[in-house]
């Protein structure tokens, strides 16, 4: 994934030459994941260009380059920096659109690592879909695959409007392979495993939980579908609607906690478009309303594989009355 998110970058810089990577060591150093390796030298520091440590000024930066006309393409190093740039975000970058009646568009393209799994220290692994996806004015999306993120990350880095796009930085070492030529339809979910018993929901790194939960059910006999939602914002609600129809269970799975997270939005739309044909309520496997924790306890909080099988039995097992 790390490899096809650099070429997607490099791609992008070439072809639009409005195109401006910036953050924290994203130039000389390649970034702290390496996303952005290679791609100053290529390209110039003009180009590809490091920041002071300070989001805020990263996110406002990127406001007044869109206003002249660029397309910056921002990193916040990890997912908890981005919190001190939650007010360019929202009042500025959100809403500049809107505010100017569509004559200062916003095409700047966050680049947020985002998730655990690396058993990193204290902020530096996050859940920030829900807060992101709350916000009129921003997309939000999260690839899961290498082929995905390269696919994705073009298709956002070419939009007018203001999009997250939230790297699992768990799967930055997933290997895969890129059909560059044909990624297929950009918008809305994909079914990444056929099944008739119940669907699965993920995105991001949970996806591929999700299909391990799947072969490990199938020896049971339990052929589970694994939809991998992709955009957080819009959601997808036909895909997700035609998913569940077949099946008619569900479980959602994310790493963020459960309170009004995004996993209880798309159980509302999926309770709306599928509640004659649902049999069983929507189940929600998620992490705890606790801080994401670092380091060790990151395995007792990431929803693990019999959490998630766990979610399957209780919604096979669901008897009314």
């Amino acid at each position: 994934m790390q490899a096809a998110l650099n070429r997607a970058l490099a791609e992008t810089l070439a072809d639009n030459p409005k195109a401006v990577i910036l953050g924290e060591d994203v130039g000389r150093l390649g970034g702290v994941f390496r996303i952005t390796d290679g791609l100053q030298q290529r390209f110039g520091a003009d180009r590809v260009f490091d920041t002071p440590l300070a989001e805020s000024g990263i996110l406002g930066l990127s406001v007044g380059l869109a206003m002249a006309g660029f397309h910056p393409i921002p990193e916040v190093q990890f997912d908890g920096f981005a919190y001190p740039a939650v007010n360019q975000i929202v009042t500025q970058l959100a809403r500049m659109n809107y505010r100017s009646r569509g004559t200062l568009p916003m095409p700047v393209t966050l680049r947020v690592p985002s998730f655990g799994g690396i058993r990193a220290p204290e902020h530096h692994g996050e859940s920030l879909e829900a807060l992101f996806a709350h916000v009129p004015g921003l997309l939000v999306v999260s690839p899961s695959s290498p082929h995905e993120a390269y696919h994705l990350l073009k298709y956002a880095a070419a939009r007018p409007d203001p999009v997250i796009f939230m790297e699992p930085k768990s799967r930055y070492w997933q290997k895969g392979e890129v059909d560059t030529a044909d990624g297929g339809n950009p918008l809305g979910s994909k079914v990444v495993r056929s099944g008739k018993h119940v669907t699965l929901i993920a995105w991001g790194a949970m996806v591929a939980r999700c299909l391990q939960v799947a072969e490990l059910a199938a020896e049971d006999g339990i052929e589970v579908e694994v939809l991998d939602l992709r955009w957080l914002k819009p959601i997808d609600a036909e895909g997700l609607a035609a998913s569940v129809s077949r099946t008619r269970r569900a479980v959602v799975v994310h790493e963020a906690p459960l309170t009004s997270g995004l996993g209880a939005e798309v159980a509302a739309l999926v309770t709306e478009r599928c509640f004659d044909t649902l049999r069983a309520p929507v189940e929600r496997v998620t992490g705890f309303d606790v801080p994401y924790p670092s380091g060790d306890l990151e395995d007792e909080y990431i929803p693990n594989i019999d959490r998630i099988l766990f979610g399957i039995q209780r919604v096979l097992e669901y008897r009314r009355g």
